[in-house]
C-alpha cells in the first residue's frame, strides 16, 4: 500500500512538517514523487519510519538514527528484536519507579514504613540501566564485563548519602568544566581542579582508580559523539578540553 505524506502523517501521528524534514536530512526519503510532485511512501518507508520512531523513543539523536537505518547491512528483523529488549528494559525501569512511588505514598499515609535507602533504589537502577543502554557495549568492550558489573553493583549499593553526594558532584564537575573551558588552558588550575573533581566522581562507581583507565575514558569522551554531547552541553568543545585536562592530570606524579 502507498501513502501520500498527508495520509502517512495521519496514520502515524507524525506531522507532515516533520516528514518533510526527515526527507530533507535524508533520514526518510519517499519512494517516489507523483506527477504532481507529491511525496509517495511505500511499505518499505512505513517500516523504516516505525524503526525511526522506536529509536527516537529510546533517546537516540536523529544523526545516530540516520546512520543506523541507512546502513546497507541494516537488518529489520534483528532491529525489532533489539527494540523489544530495550523497551522491556525501559518498562522494567518504569515499573520499578512506580513501585517506589507507591511505597512512598503508602509510607506517607502511615500504612507502611519505608527505609531511606529504598527511596533511591529505583533512581539508581534507572541510572545503571540507562548507562548500559547508551554506552554499555563500548564500555564493556573497553574495560571488560567484570569491571563494569562491579561498577554497577557499587552504584546499586550506594547509601542515600552517597547517592546524593554522587549526583551533587556530577553537577559540580559540569559547572567547573564550563568555567575551566573559558581559560582555554587545560593545564590551568581551574582545569586541573575539574579533572580532580572528575576523578572523585568516578570513585563513587569505579571499583578502583588507575590513571591509565581515567585517561582511556577521557579519550572515549572525544571519540564517541554520545559521550562528547554529554560534556559539550556544559560548553562547546568541553569534551575535548576535559580530555586534554585529564591527560595532563594523569601525567602528574
Amino acid at each position: 500500500m502507498e501513502y501520500t505524506i498527508q495520509k502517512l502523517g495521519n496514520l502515524t501521528g507524525i506531522s507532515t512538517r516533520t516528514l518533510r524534514y526527515y526527507d530533507e536530512i535524508d533520514l526518510l526519503k519517499p519512494a517516489r514523487k507523483s506527477s504532481a510532485g507529491y511525496r509517495i511512501y511505500s511499505q518499505q518507508e512505513v517500516d523504516k519510519l516505525q524503526h525511526i520512531l522506536f529509536y527516537r523513543e529510546l533517546g537516540l539523536e536523529l544523526e545516530q538514527i540516520k546512520t543506523i537505518v541507512n546502513d546497507s547491512d541494516f537488518d529489520y528483523a534483528e532491529a525489532l528484536e533489539e527494540h523489544r529488549k530495550k523497551l522491556i528494559a525501559k518498562r522494567m525501569q518504569l515499573d520499578l519507579l512506580i513501585t517506589n512511588v507507591e511505597k512512598t505514598i503508602s509510607a506517607k499515609k502511615g500504612e507502611s514504613t519505608m527505609a531511606d535507602k529504598e527511596k533511591f533504589e529505583g533512581f539508581k537502577q534507572k541510572l545503571v540501566d540507562d548507562n548500559e543502554q547508551q554506552y554499555g557495549s563500548e564500555i564493556r568492550s573497553e574495560y571488560g564485563d567484570e569491571l563494569v558489573d562491579q561498577s554497577n553493583a557499587k552504584m546499586l549499593n550506594m547509601s542515600e548519602e552517597q547517592y546524593q553526594e554522587f549526583t551533587r558532584l556530577e553537577q559540580r564537575v559540569l559547572a567547573s568544566l564550563a568555567d575551566a573551558v573559558k581559560t582555554g588552558d587545560p593545564s590551568s588550575d581551574a582545569a586541573q581542579q575539574t579533572a580532580d573533581l572528575h576523578r572523585q566522581w568516578l570513585g563513587f562507581t569505579w571499583p578502583s582508580y588507575s590513571k591509565e583507565a581515567h585517561k582511556g575514558l577521557a579519550e572515549m569522551y572525544v571519540a564517541d559523539e554520545r559521550f562528547a554531547a554529554y560534556y559539550d552541553k556544559a560548553h562547546p568543545g568541553a569534551a575535548q578540553f576535559l580530555r586534554d585536562a585529564i591527560v595532563i592530570y594523569t601525567q602528574q606524579e
